[in-house]
């Protein structure tokens, strides 16, 4: 061969090279093998490891309890093994080639592509093969020595998991900070011909559904539903009938100590009877706080199996009642049932003109109007409704026929009393869409 005309015999240090060169390449197969065959192991084959026990099988246990350490002891005892193959193999070239008689192309040839090749195939490829068909073979044999490597390491892989960890936070932290308004914008810029109005909808509500709070949301008190604990049998059967609810909060003295809730298919059993302790009937209250986010209600309401919920200020105090179909509502919009009055909180004059409700929730009217709320929102204080966003514009409680302006908007109060605005006329200008 060509390389034969710079040969040189090997002495006792090359041999050694070569040896010790070798025992590294077998150290680096084996923990690239461990790596595949430790983190390949299906949930069936760790369940069969704990039921069978056994010494090799509580180490590979051990192992896989603190998996980033045990993913840093590989890395590291790798990258050491496959630094050390490249160090040593430029050793050993050097003792085994006249390099200095050797064109400058060929040496780089031999000492890196040639030993990158070897440490690829033997190192990486081959082990890795094998592992994934022999895993739990591999990870039996590997088990000791990666306790070993674990506690050889320590200090470093603890450094080196520390510092991915850092990193991930700040990371996670720069992505929590995703502007929901971006979203909106990518919404727009993804908008073709084959979306439909209504999956735009539903996709907005999906994306804004997050920030909103459940006072946002909630039935305030003044609009709630409630019974008095001290109502006898018959008024209670009265004022289910007349309310049309299914679920009903219950209190005593005061809406502010709610002490139940009523599901009236709790009742339906005992409708022929004259007189019953319903009173034996309540459920639990569930409360909610007016700052928990809708998504994380939702979650609750999985989890608790609960449709209704009472919100309640700072103070403890009632604020309103809030409901799953609420919840749901603000991402696919109203739900209509045959027993829903459409039409009550607004209606449309034209196309630029609305009359709202003063008890209408603002993600009602933002959905209404096909608009952001970003003006709204900024001009805000803790209103939900569109009659408390008019007071904490003027200050006060408007009579009728007043008229406040915000940029593109105009608002006319249609109706009031000396506690709430009850009736808005709306004006939105082109420009403001």
């Amino acid at each position: 061969m060509f390389i034969a005309l710079y040969w040189r015999s090997p002495d006792a240090t090359s041999v050694l090279l070569l040896l010790v060169i070798a025992v590294l390449l077998v150290v680096s197969a084996a923990t690239s093998a461990s790596e595949v065959a430790l983190f390949s192991l299906t949930p069936t084959q760790l369940r069969d490891l704990k039921e069978r026990g056994g010494s090799w099988g509580h180490r590979v246990m051990e192992l896989l309890s603190k998996p980033r350490r045990l993913l840093a002891t590989i890395l590291i005892a790798n990258n050491f093994m496959n630094i050390g193959v490249v160090v040593l193999s430029t050793v050993a070239v050097s003792s085994l080639l006249e390099v200095e008689r050797m064109p400058e192309y060929l040496v780089f040839i031999i000492q890196v592509l040639v030993v990158t090749f070897i440490i690829l195939l033997v190192g990486e490829v081959l082990p890795k093969v094998y592992a994934t068909n022999n895993p739990m073979k591999v990870a039996q044999v590997m088990s000791r020595p990666l306790l070993i490597m674990r506690w050889l390491f320590k200090p470093v892989s603890e450094t080196l998991v520390g510092s991915t960890t850092f990193i991930e936070k700040r990371f996670k932290k720069r992505q929590s900070n995703f502007s929901m308004d971006a979203l909106g914008h990518a919404l727009d810029l993804t908008k073709d011909a084959s979306t439909t109005a209504e999956e735009q909808r539903i996709l907005r509500g999906i994306v804004k559904f997050g920030n909103y709070e459940v006072k946002q949301v909630m039935r305030p008190r003044t609009e709630m539903v409630a019974f008095d604990r001290d109502l006898t049998f018959q008024q209670l059967l009265t004022a289910i009938v007349e309310s049309g609810f299914s679920r009903v909060p219950v209190y005593e003295e005061t809406m502010d100590r709610v002490v139940g809730m009523l599901y009236i298919k709790d009742v339906l059993p005992h409708i022929s009877k004259t007189d019953l302790d319903w009173h034996t009937l309540l459920r639990a209250p569930y409360f909610v706080p007016e700052a928990k986010k809708l998504d994380d209600l939702l979650k609750e309401f999985q989890a608790e199996k609960v449709h209704l919920a009472v919100v309640v200020d700072e103070h403890g105090g009632t604020s309103g009642i809030i409901t799953l179909e609420d919840v749901i509502e603000e991402i696919v919009g109203e739900i209509t049932d045959e027993f829903d009055e459409e039409d009550l909180i607004y209606s449309k004059l034209d196309d630029h003109t609305w009359v709202f409700e003063g008890r209408a929730s603002l993600s009602d009217v933002y959905r209404v109007l096909g608009i952001d709320g970003e003006l709204f929102e900024e001009n805000k204080g803790d209103s939900g409704t569109l009659g408390g966003f008019i007071l904490e514009l003027t200050g006060r409680i408007p009579k009728k026929g007043e008229r406040v302006d915000l940029r593109n908007f105009s608002f006319t109060v249609e109706a009031s009393d000396n506690k709430r605005v009850r009736r808005v006329k709306l004006v939105m200008r082109d420009e403001a869409k």
